[in-house]
């Protein structure tokens, strides 16, 4: 052991010479007249140290993450599917209710003779229960997202008019925002709590939902003519603002027209009163589901994708694509 020890001890002194040594002659060769007899670049340990410091941190960095689509989905398909699943579901929720089930959805507290089912009651008897209820679920998901869409390209239309104007513009904006999410929240609502469950509670968020619909084709309809006032605008803007306007006022005098027949059937209960209210109560649904179609007009050629990257990559690539108004 002594001797082991004793042999480290001593090789560890001629490494440390030798390495004093080099240094030196470096040192001296160096400092005569011009000459370097050291090989290798620089004789300055700190210039030395720098590189080899440099080059250790060029290895350690990792490489630039790139930009990666995963997901790329034509956003029109999707509002296509989403605005028609609930007219289709309706439509054959209606048919087998009346055909299978006629005693069952005809029923209402007069006991009188009616032929139009509400839709609270072909919505409201199983299996028809079920089918609307999934298909209410696949419609909302999308509508979620597709209201934060609109707002955002209402709020990238705002240069188009004055300074003066966008704070309140901004506002109608927002406005239009929350009563489409309230809408979208109603619309949960009376599908998933019926009127044979709990018809009070059924019939405030109904209520709710009517008032919110209107509200938001009100609000859409005065939007489109501040942001779109003097301006240009494709055939497909001209048929979206048109048929906007057609269906808010269907929906304006199928709510007088259900108003006045629901009265009719609630305190007189007059024959029939109950199947003009469902009839004026369809042309509401539809003129609404109708509404939100035209969508398919405002995004005509739009895409949803799902990107991953670092966020500084994504804004840079996303900044160098084409926007569309």
């Amino acid at each position: 052991m002594q001797q082991s020890t004793g042999a480290a001890t001593s090789s560890a002194a001629d490494s440390g010479m030798g390495a004093t040594d080099l240094v030196s002659r470096c040192g001296g060769d160096g400092g005569g007249g011009g000459g370097n007899s050291c090989s290798g670049g620089s004789s300055d340990p700190a210039a030395i140290n720098t590189t080899i410091s440099s080059k250790q941190a060029d290895a350690r960095e990792p490489q630039e993450e790139q930009v990666a689509i995963h997901y790329l989905a034509s956003f029109h398909e999707l509002c296509v599917v989403t605005a028609l699943l609930p007219l289709v579901t309706l439509f054959t929720c209606f048919v087998t209710a009346y055909v299978f089930q006629y005693d069952d959805v005809h029923e209402t507290h007069c006991r009188v003779y009616n032929i139009i089912p509400s839709i609270s009651a072909i919505t409201g008897v199983s299996p028809q229960r079920y089918f609307w209820r999934f298909s209410i679920a696949l419609h909302i998901g999308p509508r979620i997202p597709i209201a934060f869409v609109y707002k955002n390209y209402y709020r990238s239309q705002l240069r188009r008019i004055s300074p003066a104007q966008v704070p309140q513009t901004s506002l109608l904006i927002t406005l239009i925002l929350v009563l489409n999410c309230i809408e979208i929240a109603s619309l949960g609502g009376v599908t998933y709590i019926s009127n044979r469950e709990n018809y009070p509670v059924h019939e405030r968020i109904f209520i709710t939902f009517m008032v919110c619909s209107l509200c938001y084709m009100l609000a859409t309809i005065k939007l489109n003519s501040i942001l779109n006032a003097g301006q240009a605008l494709s055939e497909k803007q001209l048929l979206s603002i048109k048929w906007k306007k057609i269906l808010f006022a269907v929906s304006i005098l199928s709510t007088v027209g259900l108003l006045v027949f629901f009265a009719k059937h609630r305190f007189y209960c007059h024959d029939l009163a109950f199947s003009w209210f469902a009839f004026f109560e369809y042309l509401i649904a539809i003129a609404n589901m109708l509404f939100h179609f035209t969508i398919i007009w405002d995004f005509p050629s739009q895409f949803m994708m799902i990107v991953q990257g670092p966020r500084e990559n994504l804004a840079q690539y996303l900044s160098n694509r084409p926007k569309l108004d």
